[in-house]
């Protein structure tokens, strides 16, 4: 098996109004940036990068729904077929006594449905060794890393000229071996 290497230009930013601009700039040349790290959240940088809306929503509506589906069947089958029992002079279905399990089990699998959902998408394992660009985006600086692959019609050298007249403080580049 042999190794790749992914190589990336990385221009690092020193303030997040001037990365904003930067983002909006660097995609405005043509170039597919890889993603953006920063030490704090900025406001308005998902949009600048043209991220979709995330449908994590959907996936809780699912899990969310399987769980009232769950707990109704489960509590109509134990409560009418499995062992039918009058309680007070109820019926075998009362359904406003399956309200609480049903809640519960509602919000049980939507949580557990959305942390598994959100660890799968995002690819992060246990065993996985972090990848990190540069230290300094966990204290001081945000870095912009930009794939040379994917933006194969750029030489480095432009690429470094788009980043610096964007407003990056320092340019380098970075390898990663598989």
């Amino acid at each position: 098996m042999s190794k790749t290497s992914n190589k990336f230009i990385l221009g690092l930013f020193d303030d997040e109004d001037v990365l904003l601009d930067g983002v909006k700039r660097v995609r405005g040349a043509g170039v597919n940036i890889h993603e953006v790290f920063t030490p704090f959240p900025v406001h308005g940088l998902e949009h600048a990068l043209g991220y979709k809306r995330s449908r994590m929503p959907v996936a809780a509506f699912i899990f969310g729904a399987t769980g009232t589906t769950l707990a109704l069947t489960m509590m109509y089958y134990m409560m009418y077929f499995d062992w039918p029992m009058i309680i007070g002079g109820k019926d075998f279905a009362a359904f406003p006594d399956f309200i609480p399990v049903t809640f519960e089990l509602t919000v049980l699998l939507a949580s557990f449905g959305m942390v598994g959902t959100f660890f799968i998408t995002n690819d992060l394992k246990p065993y996985k060794k972090p990848v990190i660009f540069d230290i300094r985006a966990t204290d001081d600086r945000h870095v912009m890393a930009i794939e040379l692959d994917k933006n194969s019609g750029k030489s480095y050298d432009e690429l470094a000229e788009i980043l610096s007249g964007s407003g990056a403080v320092e340019v380098k580049d970075k390898t990663f071996e598989d």
